[in-house]
């Protein structure tokens, strides 16, 4: 293990996130936030002093490999939260360690979930670093930062594979770094289309790049408690239309600018994800109109927008979901587990990882009656390796359990069964607002220290996957 390479790494990291904690600053300019100065001055400081620290500690000398590119990953988004809290801490916004902590993971991991109860009076500055640290781990930190470095050596590959993931990290360039750079120049493109819209729409410059950076890293953080409901039926449909988008996997963008063609459209995960989109709002307008919560036009636009947002993992509401009707509910609870495409920047298991769950499970039943048969896993005209069969399951399990055991340790104390489960869902997720106390009109304030610290590591094992972060816990990955 080169402890002192990932060090050196992690030194530069440090850097670039002390470079983005002076951006907000930009809204201090009228001399009323002089409080929020202070955070993100402190913030900037703090991280360049310790990756100054990391860089004379640290060394560029020797290789990148798996066990220093795992620790790397983890290393980052750790760092980026702990870093993040300090604005929220010192401008006094949020008061409490462990609440700036999950409200700074939450905008990381690209959750949504918050702790503010009053959010436009946490002020501008610190409402746009909220949004802006979504945006920053929607590409994922460490996908940027291998778009910026050319000496990561032979674990950019790794590091690639482990921010854009899936049963297979498609490689669309042979170098790594060019692969980095192309998928941040769409999101880059995404990011800039929105903005125009929404500024088009009748937005100003601050709630266009607010959305925007939360609705193309499928965030769902608003600088308004009213969420996207604060808003007119146009921008609405903006941010509809770019939440959909923002779901798919990136690499099928790619694909059709370069080759000029319409194979996404043939795409099995893609064909699913629409056909889930249309199958579930469906559903759900008959059932809200069953049930007489809304008229038809209504009762359609509602479930159309908050079907894309809970199944792309944004989060953002138009309406309070969680008194919707039971049916309605439970679909939109089964759409948090499912998520949007691998490749993507929405969180949840990954439409194909579900595919490949169910085919090996029927797989397993068919060997019931037939067990020396040979039956392969496809998807689409593809064969899945049997590694990556085992992988998938290995996480679909892991997932099951971060689930069970965060729905109990959060149901300890006054909380309802309800409220905990969804709370673990929708934290493991990284989707945002659950049903009953922290659904879209509630908050995750009310909630112990130690159980916040633990909807942090839910979110952490969420956007990573399991598997990084539960690898540093085995003492056979620290031996030489």
């Amino acid at each position: 293990m080169n402890l002192r390479r990932v060090l050196h790494i992690l030194g530069l990291v440090l850097f670039i996130l002390a470079g983005a904690q002076l951006l907000p600053l930009v809204w201090c300019l009228s001399g009323t936030e002089s409080r929020a100065v202070a955070g993100f001055l402190s913030g900037a400081a703090l991280c360049g002093l310790l990756g100054l620290a990391f860089r004379q500690l640290g060394s560029s000398e020797g290789g990148l490999y798996r066990r220093e590119g795992v620790l790397l990953v983890v290393g980052a988004w750790v760092l980026a939260s702990l870093t993040g809290a300090v604005p929220y801490l010192v401008s006094g916004v949020i008061p409490s360690a462990s609440s700036a902590l999950f409200e700074s993971a939450s905008g990381f991991t690209t959750t949504g979930a918050t702790v503010l109860v009053d959010i436009e009076g946490a002020g501008r500055p610190i409402l746009f670093w909220r949004s802006f640290t979504q945006w920053l781990g929607g590409i994922g930190i460490v996908v940027l930062f291998v778009a910026l470095l050319s000496e990561l050596g032979p674990g950019a590959r790794f590091l690639f594979k482990l921010e854009v993931p899936g049963p297979k990290a498609e490689v669309l360039h042979a170098r790594v770094q060019d692969t980095a750079l192309a998928l941040a120049r769409i999101y880059a493109v995404l990011t800039l289309a929105e903005v125009l819209l929404l500024l088009l729409a009748g937005l100003g410059m601050f709630d266009a790049l607010t959305h925007t950076f939360s609705t193309v890293s499928t965030g769902g953080f608003s600088p308004h408690s009213g969420s996207i409901g604060f808003f007119s039926p146009l921008v609405r449909a903006i941010v509809l239309v770019f939440m959909l988008a923002a779901g798919v996997n990136f690499a099928l963008y790619f694909s059709a600018i370069r080759h000029r063609n319409l194979e996404m459209l043939r795409d099995v995960e893609f064909r699913l994800y629409i056909a889930l989109l249309v199958v579930a709002a469906v559903a759900v307008a008959l059932d809200l109109i069953g049930a007489g919560h809304s008229p038809l036009p209504a009762a359609l636009l509602d479930a159309a927008f908050q079907v894309v947002s809970i199944l792309t993992t944004t989060g953002f509401s138009t309406v309070d979901f969680s008194e919707w009707p039971a049916l309605a509910r439970s679909i939109l609870v089964a759409l948090m587990i499912v998520g949007g495409c691998a490749g993507s920047t929405a969180g949840g298991v990954k439409i194909v990882r579900a595919i490949i769950a169910w085919k090996a499970a029927m797989r397993e039943v068919r060997l019931i009656f037939s067990p020396n048969s040979v039956v392969a896993i496809v998807v689409g005209r593809e064969a899945v390796p049997e590694a990556s069969v085992r992988s998938v399951v290995g996480l679909v399990v892991l997932w099951v359990v971060g689930w069970g055991v965060g729905t109990v340790l959060l149901a300890i104390g006054e909380v309802r069964l309800v409220t905990a489960a969804t709370a673990s869902l929708a934290t493991l997720s990284n989707v945002g607002p659950g049903l009953a106390s922290v659904g879209p009109q509630g908050h995750f304030g009310f909630f112990a220290p130690w159980q916040k610290l633990v909807m942090v590591l839910l979110m952490w094992l969420g956007r990573l996957e399991f598997f990084a972060l539960l690898a540093l816990f085995l003492p056979r990955f620290w031996r030489r």
